[in-house]
C-alpha cells in the first residue's frame, strides 16, 4: 500500500505524463545539484518540466495516464523532461547542456505520445529543425510553384498592355 504522500507524488507524475505530449529520460548519476537545477532552468525557459523520479512511482503513474508501452522504460536513475510543445527544443537543450558543461549525463530515451523512443531517436530529433522553421520551409515549397502560376497567367496580359503602349507612342509620334 502506498503512503499518502507517495500518492500524491504519483497523482503528480499521472498529471505530467497526461499533459505531456513527449518526455526524454535521462540518466542523472553523478551529476551535482547545480548541474541540475542548470538544466532544470534552462528547460522551463521553453516550457519544459524536468523532474528526478523514482521508477516504481513513474510506472505506476504511466500506466494510470494511459502511457503502458513506456511504463517498462524506468530502469536505474532516471529523471524525466515532460515536454508539451515541441520536444525537438527539449532535445537540442538538453544536448547542448551536456555538450557544454561536459558532464557525465546521458540521455536514455524518451517517449513521443505512446511511442517510445531510443536514446538514437532522441538525439536526432535534436538535430532536426525547429518547428516554426519546418512550416516555413514547407510555405516557401509552397509559395515557389504558385508564384510560377501567377506570372505565367500575367504573361500574356503584361505582353498585351507593351503592344498597347507601344501603339499609343507609335500614334502620339504621328501627331
Amino acid at each position: 500500500m502506498p503512503t499518502e504522500k507517495k500518492k500524491q507524488i504519483i497523482d503528480n507524475l499521472e498529471q505530467f505524463f497526461t499533459k505531456a505530449n513527449s518526455g526524454i529520460f535521462t540518466d542523472y548519476r553523478g551529476l551535482k545539484t547545480s548541474d541540475v537545477v542548470a538544466l532544470r532552468r534552462k528547460l522551463r525557459e521553453i516550457g519544459v518540466e524536468y523532474h528526478v523520479v523514482k521508477n516504481t512511482l513513474a510506472r505506476i503513474a504511466a500506466e494510470k495516464a494511459g502511457k503502458n508501452q513506456i511504463a517498462g522504460a524506468f530502469e536505474g536513475p532516471l529523471a524525466i523532461a515532460f515536454v508539451q510543445d515541441d520536444i525537438t527544443k527539449s532535445a537540442k537543450v538538453i544536448t547542448e547542456h551536456i555538450a557544454t558543461t561536459k558532464i557525465a549525463m546521458e540521455i536514455k530515451g524518451g517517449f513521443l505520445g505512446n511511442r517510445l523512443l531510443s536514446s538514437k531517436d532522441v538525439a536526432t530529433l535534436a538535430t532536426l529543425p525547429s518547428r516554426e522553421t519546418l512550416i516555413a520551409k514547407m510555405l516557401g515549397g509552397f509559395q515557389g510553384p504558385l508564384y510560377s502560376l501567377l506570372n505565367q497567367l500575367n504573361a500574356p496580359l503584361r505582353g498585351l498592355a507593351y503592344v498597347l503602349q507601344g501603339r499609343i507612342k507609335q500614334l502620339e509620334g504621328a501627331n
